[in-house]
């Protein structure tokens, strides 16, 4: 559906407004799918999102503030997430050796067993989100965002 008829709004002001309006609207949309997808898995997309950045690691531990640097939402809770998740025995939090204010987390086998069943699905969500574009398209749209941001 187009825009216009998405918001009631018969016209915009320009097409930067428009260009603004509709990256808000997509991506708000795009996450509400997402949160869909993962409400069954008792997750949200930023705690999903923590265990990816976790699953990048392969093993090796990660400091909160790193993780912070990485997350899609950089104004969310690291420690909130990652506590949520400890709880859920999908990560452990363990105090670094070398320098005990310092705290290391990492992906516990649960959390990397819930990723591996959540990937095809994500995969799949990708895929019916993205079936009106070519993957050059695709890759046109994420080089565009890539420049919109700079």
């Amino acid at each position: 559906m187009k825009l216009e008829d998405e918001l009631k709004m018969p016209r915009f002001s320009g097409p930067y407004q428009k260009a603004s309006l509709n990256l808000m609207f997509t991506g708000e949309w795009m996450m509400a799918r997402v949160d869909s997808l993962l409400k069954p898995y008792d997750i949200s997309s930023q705690q999903y999102n923590v265990l990816r950045i976790l699953r990048g690691q392969q093993g090796k531990p990660i400091n909160l503030f790193a993780i912070q640097e990485r997350m899609l939402n950089r104004m969310s809770n690291a420690t909130r997430l990652v506590e949520k998740l400890r709880l859920k025995g999908l990560v452990t939090r363990e105090l670094c050796e070398q320098n005990r204010r310092k705290v290391e987390i990492a992906i516990t086998d649960k959390g990397l067993k819930l990723l591996d069943s959540l990937d095809p699905l994500m995969k799949q969500l990708e895929e019916d989100t993205f079936k009106n574009l070519s993957a050059d398209e695709a890759q046109h749209l994420s080089d565009t965002l890539d420049r919109v941001r700079t």
